[in-house]
Parts: C-alpha cells; structure tokens; sequence
C-alpha cells in the first residue's frame, strides 16, 4: 500500500512564537500566585473616634453632681464641688424665725446706746421741770409733781415706742435679707438644675463631632486601603492578562498562517489486478495498432 502525505508548515516566526507562548505560559501558571496583597483589608479606628467613645463612657452620670448641688442649695448640707459646705439651705430661709440668722450683730449696740443717749435727754428734762417750779416759787408743790409725773409717762411711752421701731427696723431689715436669700438660693438651685441637662448636652455635641470627625477619617483610611488593594491585585494579574492579550493575538495571526497537512492512501494492487492492468494495457496497444 502507498501512503502519500503532504505537509505544509507555518512560517518560522510563527512557529517560534507558538513556542514562546507555550513556555511562558507554563512558566507563569506554574507558580502559586500570592493572593496576600490584595486581602481585603479594614481601616483601624481614628483616635478622634477612640476620644468620642472615651467621652461617652466617662460622661455618664456628669450632670449627677449638678444635681446634688441643687439639692443642697435647698437642704444646705453635704459637699460642693468635693469642698464640704455649711451654707444655708432654702429650707432654712423661710418661717417665722429665718430672720434670725441676718439680725445685725450691733443692732444691740446700737440700740443700747441709743437709749442711753435718750434717757439723758429725758433726765434733762425732769431737771428743767425743777428749774422751773424754783422759778415760780412751787418748787415741791403739786403743780410740779403733776407736771413730773406726765413728762416722766410721755417719756416712757417715747421710749417705748423708740425701742420698739429700732427693733422692728432691724426685724424688717433681716426678714427682707431672708427673703433675698431665699430667692438667690433658690435661683442658684435652678442653674444647677439647668447645668445638669446643660453638661450633658454639649458633652453630646463634643462627642457628636469626634464621632463624626473619626468616621471621615476612618473612611478616608478605608478608600486609601481599598486603592492600595486594587493597585496590588492590577499588579499580580497584570502577567496573566498581558498573556491573554499575547495568546489572543497569536490566535489572529497563526490561524491565518498555519500549515496545512493532507494524507492519502494508495492500496498496493494484487497479482490479479496487475495482469489485468497489462492485459488491458496490450489490448489497447493492439487497437491502436490495428
């Protein structure tokens, strides 16, 4: 049997460049690729976030000693500002004997002289009374002791009436610094109470701002990480996909230039056929011939 083939090969560049090909791409895919720089990753938390929880935990309870405060500016004891305190409370500046405590420490003094000085002019009085009962020649006589007796009545009753409106200015005075007292105390009470929802609510604005501040920049760091990750990945493929543009240009190339290889097959003929095959051969010759 004959067997008759025929090849028709590529250029050598290309065949060169099939080869190239084939070398780097079992070269590269050969290698375990490191997928360990392009891990996702997380951005840490920014300290402005780390101060605002700080804030917060270490805020708790802050207005709880504006409120004690306020309740000893009604009370009046306990401890301000850590400092113990002996003020007077709300509740000791209100009743009949709260003017006690702003009664003028010289009020006394002031009043004992006063007297004094008064029952000197009284004195004088009497004495001019005498004077004058020598002058008119009833000097122990019951015109001048009816005369004693009503200047010494109306004196004391001057007296009287002085002592008491000195006492009762005094009184008045000390009711009245009472119940200013009484009035700052409790005003001083409220600004406790508005401080203790006051602190709270610019402690939350504070913490509202490095919150928000920490969470800008902790996504900055994110978008930052996310890029890094990206530019990694880019990096690691970049090979790969240099070879698959390589691969798919060969594909134009080779496809367009590649050999191409035919086989025939030609049976051996038996002895019968080849004395046939001459037989017919000098059959023909012999018509021609004829």
């Amino acid at each position: 049997m004959a067997i008759t083939e025929t090849r028709s090969l590529p250029p050598q560049f290309v065949e060169d460049l099939g080869k190239d090909y084939a070398t780097q791409l079992t070269g590269l895919t050969s290698q375990k690729l490191d997928t360990t720089q392009f891990q996702p990753m997380v951005a840490g938390q920014d300290q402005a976030t780390k101060d605002a929880y700080t804030a917060a935990t270490q805020g708790i309870g802050s207005y709880a000693p504006y409120l004690q405060a306020a309740g000893q500016f009604q009370t009046g004891t306990g401890t301000f500002a850590g400092q113990p305190t002996n003020m007077m409370g709300a509740q000791d500046l209100v009743g009949p004997q709260a003017y006690q405590n702003f009664m003028s420490p010289y009020q006394q003094d002031v009043i004992d002289a006063t007297m004094s000085e008064y029952d000197k002019q009284a004195q004088a009085g009497i004495t001019n009374i005498g004077l004058g009962a020598v002058k008119s020649g009833n000097l122990g006589g019951g015109r001048e002791g009816v005369m004693r007796a009503q200047y010494q009545n109306q004196s004391d009753m001057n007296r009287a009436l002085l002592q008491a409106k000195m006492l009762q200015e005094g009184f008045g005075q000390a009711q009245g610094a009472a119940n200013t007292a009484f009035t700052q105390t409790q005003q001083m009470g409220a600004d406790q109470q508005r401080m203790a929802q006051l602190v709270p609510q610019l402690q939350g604005g504070d913490i509202s701002t490095l919150g928000q501040a920490g969470r800008d920049q902790q996504l900055y760091q994110q978008s930052v990480l996310d890029q890094q990750r990206e530019a990694n990945r880019l990096a690691a493929y970049e090979p790969y996909e240099r070879l698959g543009y390589m691969g798919a240009g060969m594909g134009n190339v080779m496809g367009g230039a590649m050999g191409q290889y035919t086989s025939q097959v030609t049976p051996n003929q038996s002895p019968l056929q080849q004395a046939l095959g001459i037989a017919s051969l000098g059959l023909g010759a012999y018509k021609a011939f004829q």
